[in-house]
This record gives C-alpha cells, sequence and structure tokens, in this order.
C-alpha cells in the first residue's frame, strides 16, 4: 500500500477481483450466445441488422396471375405484404391458401440476387391442398405423402433467363433447406426442411460446388465431404435460429445486440398495417335465391300440315288399245253322209266330231212313257271294216 493510496483501496482491489471473476463466466456466455445469433443472420446477409428492404416481382404459371411486393421493409416482414403472397400462391386447383413460411420468401430474394436474374420469378407450385396432394400421388410415385407444399413450406421455381443447373446450385449453396432438380421440367424445388438435395451431385461436382468441404449435402457416393462435422455443427444452429427469427415477425438483431449491451434502445416498430384478408375456397357462398315461377305442361308437338293433293283438271289421255287382230272364220264343215262308208270311217277319226257314248240294252225296257224316254229308237249301225284311207 502506498500513500497515494486511500484507506480503503485493498477492500476495493479485493471487491473489484471478485466481481471480475464472477462476471466472466456469465459475460462469455452471453458474447458467444450473442455472436453465434449474429452469425446466424448473416445467412441472409443481415437483413433485419441492417434494416433493408426486400421486395419480389413473382408470376404463377397457372393462375396467370403476377405481383410486385415489398414483404420486408426496415427488416420487419410486412403482413400485409404476406397475406398477398399468401393468396398469390395458393392452391391453384381449389383456391384454398394458407400461410407460407416467410423463410421461402427470403430464400427466393437471396437467389434472385446470388445469379442476378432480371425476370420475374416464375412460380410453378406453392402451395397444395390435401385433396391435390393425394390426386397427384395417385398420378405419380414421386410425391410425397408429407410434402411439404401441403405445409406451406415448398415452392417449385423457375428463373426464365437462368439455366436450371445455375439455379439448383446456388440454392444448394445457401443450405437453408431442401433442393430438388427436375432439368426436364426446367424447375427447381425449394423448401425450408431438413438441407438435403435431390438427385445427388457426385463427389467430383459437390467438392467443386463447396472447395471447403463445409456442407450437409451428400454426394451420390454417401461420403460425406471434409468439412461435414462442422456444418453439422453450424448450419442446423443457423436455421433454427432463422426460424425462430422468422415466427416470431422477423425482429433487428441489431436491436437485440444494442439492448444487450446499453447501446440505446431499439428503434421501435412501425404499426403493422391491416393484414388484407385471404379468400379461402372453403368459405360458406351464400346461395342465389331464385323465385319460384309457374311452369305451363309442355304441349304435344303439332302434326305437320298435310298438303292437298292438286288434281289436274285437264281430261285424261285415252289410253291407246290394240286391236285384236282378225281371226279368220273357220270353214263350214259339210255334213257327213253316213250312208257312204269311206265318210263315215273318216268322220269317226275326224277330231271335231261329237262322239257319243251310246250302249244298247238287249232288250227294250216295258215301260217307255214320257217320263223313262232312253231315246228314239235307232237303227244299229253297220259293222265296219278299217277302211284304207
Amino acid at each position: 500500500m502506498t500513500s497515494a493510496d486511500p484507506p480503503h483501496a485493498p477492500a476495493v482491489r479485493h471487491l473489484s477481483l471478485a466481481f471480475a471473476k464472477s462476471f466472466r463466466p456469465w459475460f462469455l456466455g452471453l458474447a458467444v450466445a450473442t455472436l453465434a445469433f449474429a452469425s446466424a443472420a448473416t445467412g441472409t446477409q443481415d437483413a433485419t441488422a441492417n434494416g433493408d428492404t426486400r421486395s419480389l416481382t413473382i408470376f404463377h404459371t397457372h393462375s396467370r396471375e403476377s405481383l410486385t411486393v415489398t414483404f420486408r421493409r426496415d427488416g420487419r416482414y410486412d403482413d400485409q405484404a404476406l397475406s398477398q403472397l399468401n393468396w398469390l400462391l395458393r392452391d391453384w386447383r381449389t383456391d384454398e391458401s394458407t400461410k407460407m413460411d416467410p423463410r421461402l420468401f427470403d430464400i427466393l430474394w437471396e437467389l434472385y440476387r446470388e445469379v442476378g436474374s432480371r425476370e420475374p420469378i416464375n412460380i410453378i407450385s406453392a402451395y397444395r391442398s390435401p385433396a391435390t396432394n393425394g390426386m397427384l400421388r395417385r398420378r405419380s410415385s414421386g410425391v410425397s405423402e408429407h410434402s411439404q407444399h401441403m405445409l406451406g413450406k415448398a415452392m417449385d421455381i423457375r428463373l426464365p433467363d437462368v439455366d436450371t443447373a445455375r439455379l439448383r446450385a446456388a440454392a444448394m449453396r445457401l443450405q437453408y433447406g431442401g433442393v430438388g432438380y427436375y432439368s426436364s421440367s426446367a424447375f427447381v424445388h425449394v423448401d425450408t426442411g431438413n438441407v438435403r438435395a435431390w438427385p445427388r451431385m457426385t463427389q467430383d461436382q459437390l467438392a467443386r460446388l463447396f472447395p471447403d468441404g463445409k456442407t450437409l449435402h451428400l454426394p451420390s457416393n454417401g461420403k460425406p465431404l471434409a468439412g461435414y462435422e462442422i456444418a453439422r455443427a453450424e448450419i442446423p444452429a443457423r436455421n433454427a435460429a432463422l426460424a425462430k427469427q422468422a415466427s416470431a415477425g422477423g425482429g433487428s438483431v441489431g436491436g437485440l445486440l444494442a439492448g444487450l449491451f446499453g447501446k440505446g434502445k431499439p428503434a421501435p416498430a412501425p404499426a403493422a398495417p391491416e393484414p388484407t384478408p385471404v379468400k379461402v375456397a372453403s368459405a360458406a357462398v351464400e346461395p342465389e335465391i331464385i323465385e319460384p315461377t309457374a311452369i305451363a305442361p309442355p304441349l304435344p308437338p303439332r302434326r305437320p300440315a298435310m298438303q292437298a293433293i292438286v288434281v289436274a283438271s285437264a281430261e285424261p289421255m285415252a289410253l291407246p288399245i290394240a286391236a285384236a287382230a282378225p281371226v279368220a272364220p273357220e270353214p263350214v264343215r259339210k255334213a257327213t253322209n253316213w250312208s257312204e262308208p269311206k265318210a263315215a270311217a273318216k268322220a269317226l277319226f275326224d277330231s271335231r266330231t261329237a262322239s257319243l257314248n251310246l250302249t244298247f240294252a238287249p232288250q227294250l225296257p216295258g215301260d217307255l212313257t214320257i217320263t223313262r224316254f232312253s231315246g228314239p229308237a235307232v237303227k244299229p249301225l253297220p259293222v265296219l271294216r278299217q277302211a284304207s284311207l
């Protein structure tokens, strides 16, 4: 103790040392936690800490709707803008909407800047209702039963002026969630689930994409790169912090640091405007009232009018009748002289001679009366010999 030291200097010195020893663990823990939270925010280029403003221009390829909206203002999510995005990204088949994960919009904003696109972001698919997801599963085995689309945490996107393979690589470098590459359909799937990619890159492709090897993505052979363990320690914690920040509304990380270290109070957040009501397909629609009207019974179809048959007044033309050809009269045949044998024989064989079927009784009947008359007595014909003609 020197003459310059006051009488209570030793007590003060011991108190300061004791306070420093007790404060050091708490301070170091707070500093580590603060730096970890701050490093997590750097993954999205610290939008909230810098208080920046983020905008997107989106075009839905199925509904043909487009929207340019500022979803972050001064580092905070804009509720009205999020409601507009929720409706634009609805299930276009059923018109059902849901609350989309706002981290998806940060991913789109990062990708848009990374690849330098100048075209609107094309949305192929966003929210997917359970009915739509079931229908797609019946069509294709590649649709997951518990798809991230059903949770409002996935989108299928395309940038018309950017190669699909380049868009895929940029999305994988972010390591914010899942990345699906559909080269034949020219779109990339992005979601906020676990870090993964399909189909997987080869070992060489993944090594070129991550030269330091610090990635959670696995190559097609299943062997992780050299920095895989480091990535396991950092990236999940970063993504969890971002998810917590998004669920809290995107508060300012810079304001949190200032509050912890006493460098002024954080600026009050601007009042969020009233959210735009979101149209939901399941909302009841008031039916249209139709006044009842008397309906006359249907009449049978009318019989078509018969056209009158007009008969010509002119006298009908007499049809020519062919005159019968004159028939020559048969020559008058002379009476046969039966007394002559030759004439009688010739008459017998003539077809024109009438023949009589005459029979002769052996004796005359005794009752020759008027009522029974067999004819006059006929002289028996002479026996004829065959005459030579």
